[in-house]
């Protein structure tokens, strides 16, 4: 399919979501150290901090999906081996610090953050579809965690809620790394322009 990213990253209508980048997840407090190695030794965080900042000097909104839950984790389901392994890591309370953004992601007063307290993606039942559309969103640019799951979940929910994705390669992992690697050659390109944060920020710029 051939695509103008000119048009379809234009800032107007275009916003960066970041999935999970948080410090019971990926940061000093995380409690996957599987993830959080391939987070380092692929640089993908330092590649979403540079795509969140640019962004926001291009006017492009950044919205930060998180997942958050009660201490006592009522409503959130063990239905599936990754939540029951999730009740057993690091509590991702809400307003613990285990919650919070990475601090390398530098979250600012125009960021928005989109939490949701169960299910896999950050479309199901959270208020983000509705978020974009006030604002005017028509294309999404997922980073983060990770590209066994809530990366392809959220691409998919967006793509069927008939949003464009771009995808920045770097700004994304998973686990193992060269899973991950075959999922951005072998998966992803059939449903997002699967590119750089170079090349998105070469756009905005």
């Amino acid at each position: 399919m051939a695509v103008d990213l000119q048009e379809l990253l234009n800032p107007s209508h275009t916003a960066v979501l970041t999935m999970e980048c948080q410090r019971g997840v990926i940061g000093d407090m995380a409690s996957l150290p599987d993830l959080q190695d391939a987070v380092q030794a692929k640089g993908s965080l330092a590649a979403t901090a540079k795509l969140c900042a640019e962004a926001r000097m291009a006017g492009v909104r950044v919205v930060h999906c998180t997942v958050e839950t009660r201490p006592d984790r009522a409503g959130t389901s063990t239905n599936c081996l990754i939540f029951a392994l999730a009740a057993k890591s690091t509590p991702l309370s809400i307003g613990s610090e285990a919650a919070e953004i990475v601090p390398e992601l530098d979250i600012q007063p125009s960021d928005i953050i989109s939490a949701r307290s169960h299910g896999m993606t950050p479309f199901t039942s959270t208020s983000l579809d509705q978020i974009l559309r006030n604002m005017g969103i028509t294309t999404v640019v997922p980073c983060g965690q990770s590209l066994n799951i809530g990366i392809p979940g959220m691409v998919m929910s967006a793509v069927d809620l008939g949003y464009y994705v771009v995808v920045p390669a770097d700004a994304v992992v998973g686990v193992p790394q060269e899973y991950g690697e075959e999922v951005l050659r072998h998966t992803l390109p059939y449903l997002a322009v699967v590119t750089t944060s170079d090349e998105i920020i070469g756009i905005w710029r």
